[in-house]
């Protein structure tokens, strides 16, 4: 345990940090009290002077933030999740390996389809995958065996039954977590390839193959 005035780890103490945002604020105001009439204070001097008080506030509440963010989840934040695979509905990027995709159609279906969309939403594979439910590869060919594009790809599973559709629904496709970002929403993770989803909407995280 840090003894009360140290940084915690990471090099953030919200202590240390409100001190020193008081600690300016104290010189600032005096500064100005004691300033002599017959020659005040430049309007420069104090823009910049102003620019870094602001600059000083904002840090002290970005640090309070992530101090807030990296007591959850079990003490280590959404920080901890990099190098796990996430399962997202958010786009994800395929490459040369196949996307694991988490796939639950409805339980009254007779006909499943797999739709595959691009990074700009248009439909490039349908394939039916049957009523099961579980993981499944997508290796991203086409009908004709082609390796698609690499890139952004988002899933849906359409459900029929008797020929009609009775669920459309998102599916989750398994990503490795690159990177975790702090912001006032709750955060977000970005994964390999430079897509990202929001923290909260992550449904499931697994070590890497």
């Amino acid at each position: 345990m840090l003894p009360a005035g140290n940084a915690a780890a990471g090099g953030f103490s919200g202590a240390s940090t409100g001190a020193d945002f008081q600690t300016f604020l104290t010189m600032l105001t005096t500064q100005l009290r004691n300033q002599d009439p017959l020659s005040p204070m430049e309007s420069t001097d104090f823009a910049i002077q102003l620019a870094t008080f602001a600059g000083v506030e904002q840090q002290a509440l970005s640090n309070r933030f992530l101090e807030q963010m990296a007591g959850q989840t079990g003490g280590a934040g959404i920080a901890g999740w990099i190098g796990k695979e996430a399962r997202t509905t958010a786009p994800v990027w395929f490459g040369d390996d196949p996307i694991t995709l988490d796939v639950a159609p409805h339980n009254l279906a007779d006909s499943v389809q797999l739709v595959a969309r691009d990074a700009y939403g248009r439909e490039v594979t349908r394939e039916e995958i049957g009523p099961g439910a579980g993981q499944i590869d997508w290796l991203g060919r086409t009908a004709e065996g082609a390796k698609l594009a690499d890139g952004a790809y988002s899933f849906t599973l359409e459900s029929r039954r008797g020929g009609e559709m009775i669920a459309e629904t998102r599916v989750g496709a398994y990503a490795r977590i690159v990177e975790a970002q702090f912001d006032a929403t709750g955060g977000r993770v970005v994964f390999e390839g430079g897509t990202s989803a929001p923290a909260a909407e992550i449904t499931a995280l697994r070590d890497p193959a």
